[in-house]
């Protein structure tokens, strides 16, 4: 039995979300305030006897609740609900009974809705009358005092009496009268839940336990905070929840009489287990310390008070001499600590659940709030590695009993590690103004996608550590280049990119159609920066090579070695495709001459030939939003713009970035002064734009020439002297103008913010 999915309504921004939760451990990311945190939030308030706030209605309630206090006829007063699924097998049915919708029910889902709705709308509505008419009754008679005072509308009032005026029912669910997305038929209306002699929380309660280990874990290098925990206090408290006790130990209070050499044994024998089980992610390992429970002999307070043992890292190899050297636990970074702690958290709050001897839940889940704070990249791959072992169950508790984990996280790692299928996504709306999220399960993007594509991406997001999931927008580059000096010509080109965020993936024209279904599926608005890639097509017809004979932009004819011994080209390539054959390098404008970009052929613009490619208008280059994904995706790459040298005009394109930003710097590149880029030909003052364009297109089809060096030699250079290829900075303004907060303030003369990010504002109560 385990909790199969949890849909919200009405909850923060979880406004209509439905969420598939794996059996074992699920995990959320998303940018930040997309509603990851909400989710646990909410299954608190609902199975512990937390306090609503009118805050926890989505903010497109909140209207709702006013027109209803002002007597709209039209308006009603909302509701928070969750319906919450098990997914049984034939083992737990007697756990289950109250959940069944009838006696002909069938299969293995279960589910219970749990609604915070008012008591009595009415008389809510009247309450809140009265107290708005003596409040104004209050202010009447005064002086000069002209303000409208509390409360000023029924959302006013229910602020501090909403759960006075609101609460809990629980119904139970029938899975036949909803769909596969766990949506009910629209006339459908579920079944109180009345259970014999239990309330409906009391049967929630016996079905699932929740438990929280949240991200502010208040762990300090130095005391005196009144937040701060040491490694010691934690240990002290796990020993009295769950381990061997002193008072049923009769080794130890033989210890706490005779030494503290005994008692030190006694401590190193009842957390042994504990520390086992820390050893299972790495640590210790060869050059990390190991742990050792030391007393501080005080035998009438030892282990009940927060400073009676104390841990201590011992040094050296674990030689098995009694007394090695030791320092005391604040001696160690956070991030050991922040791993100790969790892991003992954990193994309490598990402890804990096993504990209960009477109705014990059959079902315990445990939120986990960014446990990569911290620890370095390493540790969060073996903590997410290991955490279902630490909280592994015996076989006879594993067969009636479920551990779950859902772990809220920020961390590539993390990812890294465990893959696509636990993960689920929550999407921030991209509407304006809107403050709510969509939550995707990327299991179902696994089982849907090519098996080929699937395991590219998987693969490719584990070698590079994606950010894909936690971003505003992506940026799909062609390579090692653009990656490099994508910052720079954002800071040129689109400044206002600067302040979003941006995750950027290096794909290459051969690979980024590849990406596709991704980013369709998680409805991310993304830029394609990729290269002409232009190659000779088929051998045109004779006339056309007659025609076209002397055409300025004709290829690399094979021999030609006009270069200085100091340009010299050692490109057997360019050679070779100076011979025609169809699918080898040209240069961009020569006739006929076809693309070998995969993307370019089969995502946007979908084109096969440079001329056509030339021709795509705007919308060609772009994939709009439709009804079936939110992503808005746009392709950039090289087009002919006007390029001049001695006194001539042409309408050229580079096939590359390398020699796009040549011939749009030409001057600037050609001076000696650029000699370390490597796109300075020998003697340019010699050549016209055609002999020029051609030479460059040579030396960067050489295998002498680095692109990297080429990127790294312009980062040396003023940015201010050189101006970003056209198609790039089209292509960055483009995405500013989709992601990136306006530049210009409103006619209040208050800027706004990027769609979806909260507003500061200072309320004082």
């Amino acid at each position: 039995m385990h909790l199969k999915k949890l849909a919200l309504r009405n909850f923060r921004r979880l406004r209509n979300v439905v969420i598939d939760l794996a059996s074992d451990i699920s995990i959320f990311v998303g940018a930040n305030n997309s509603g990851k945190t909400s989710v646990g939030h909410a299954l608190q308030l609902f199975t512990e006897r937390g306090k609503f706030s009118v805050h926890d209605f989505s903010a497109d309630r909140w209207s709702q609740i006013v027109a209803y206090g002002e007597g709209d006829a039209n308006a009603a007063l909302p509701t928070i609900e969750a319906d919450i699924w098990f997914e049984i097998n034939a083992d737990d049915i007697h756990r289950v009974v109250d959940l069944l919708p009838s006696l002909a029910w069938e299969g293995s889902l279960v589910g219970m809705r749990v609604v915070f709705a008012p008591i009595d709308s009415e008389a809510t509505r009247a309450r809140y009358a009265e107290a708005r008419r003596r409040a104004l009754e209050a202010v009447a008679g005064g002086e000069g005092l002209e303000f409208d005072p509390s409360p000023r509308n029924l959302r006013d009032y229910l602020r501090d009496r909403l759960n006075d005026e609101y609460a809990l029912r629980h119904y139970v669910l029938d899975p036949i009268r909803f769909d596969a997305n766990m949506v009910a038929q629209q006339d459908y209306a579920p079944v109180p839940l009345t259970g014999r002699d239990r309330s409906g929380r009391d049967i929630l309660n016996g079905l699932l336990r929740i438990d929280f280990l949240h991200a502010q874990r208040h762990l300090a290098d130095a005391p005196g905070s009144a937040r701060a925990e040491t490694l010691s206090r934690v240990l002290s408290r796990f020993y009295e929840r769950n381990l061997e006790q002193k008072g049923e130990d009769l080794v130890a209070l033989r210890a706490l009489a005779e030494s503290e050499v005994s008692l030190n044994q006694h401590l190193e024998r009842v957390f042994e287990p504990t520390l086992q089980r820390l050893a299972q992610l790495g640590y210790p390992g060869l050059s990390n310390p190991r742990l050792v429970i030391r007393s501080a002999l005080d035998p009438a307070s030892i282990m009940s008070s927060p400073h009676g043992a104390r841990v201590h890292y011992a040094l050296g190899p674990d030689d098995g001499a009694p007394e090695p050297p030791t320092l005391p636990d604040s001696y160690n970074g956070l991030g050991f600590k922040n791993l100790i702690f969790m892991v003992v958290e954990l193994l309490d709050l598990h402890a804990q659940w096993l504990a209960i001897e009477d109705n014990r839940p059959p079902v315990h889940l445990i939120f986990i709030e960014e446990p990569e704070a911290h620890l370095h990249a390493q540790l969060q791959q073996a903590f997410i590695r290991k955490v279902m072992s630490i909280l592994a169950l015996g076989m006879e508790d594993r067969t009636h009993y479920t551990s779950q984990v859902v772990v809220t996280t920020h961390s590539t790692h993390i990812l890294y590690e465990r893959g696509f299928r636990p993960i689920r996504y929550f999407r921030r709306s991209r509407a304006e103004h809107v403050s709510t999220s969509t939550v995707l399960n990327m299991s179902v993007f696994y089982d849907a996608t090519d098996r080929d594509v699937r395991t590219f991406l998987e693969r490719y997001l584990k070698l590079t550590h994606c950010d894909l999931f936690f971003a505003d927008g992506a940026v799909l580059v062609e390579g090692n280049v653009e990656r490099l000096l994508l910052p720079q010509m954002i800071a040129n080109s689109a400044p206002r990119l600067q302040s979003t965020y941006l995750t950027v993936l290096e794909i290459g024209g051969a690979f980024g159609y590849r990406f596709q279904a991704l980013i369709e599926f998680l409805g991310l608005t993304t830029l394609i920066i990729t290269d002409l890639d232009s190659v000779f097509g088929p051998p045109a017809p004779a006339a056309d090579v007659e025609e076209n004979g002397a055409n300025a932009m004709a290829p690399v004819e094979a021999g030609d070695q006009g270069a200085e011994p100091e340009e010299e080209d050692d490109d057997e390539d360019a050679e070779a495709g100076a011979e025609g054959k169809p699918g080898k390098v040209c240069i961009a404008g020569h006739p006929g001459a076809m693309t070998s970009n995969q993307t370019l052929q089969q995502w946007l613009p979908k084109c096969d030939t440079v001329a056509m490619l030339w021709e795509a208008t705007d919308d060609q280059k772009t994939q709009a939003r439709s009804e079936h994904s939110e992503a808005i995706v746009r392709v950039a790459y090289q087009c002919r713009t006007n390029v001049t040298w001695a006194g001539e005009t042409q309408a050229l394109a580079g096939r590359t970035l390398e020699e796009a930003f040549a011939l749009e710097n030409l001057a600037w590149c050609q001076d000696i002064a650029r000699k370390p880029l490597q796109l300075r030909i020998a003697r340019p003052d010699n050549k016209d734009l055609t002999e020029l364009t051609r030479r460059i297109h040579r030396r960067v089809q050489a295998k002498s020439f680095s692109k990297t060096d080429f990127a790294l030699a312009l980062l040396a250079e003023d940015p201010m002297q050189w101006s970003v290829p056209a198609y790039i900075a089209e292509g960055l303004r483009w995405l500013e103008g989709e992601i990136a907060p306006p530049a210009e303030p409103d006619d209040d003369g208050h800027g706004q913010q990027t769609v979806g990010d909260p507003v500061i504002a200072v309320v004082v109560a």
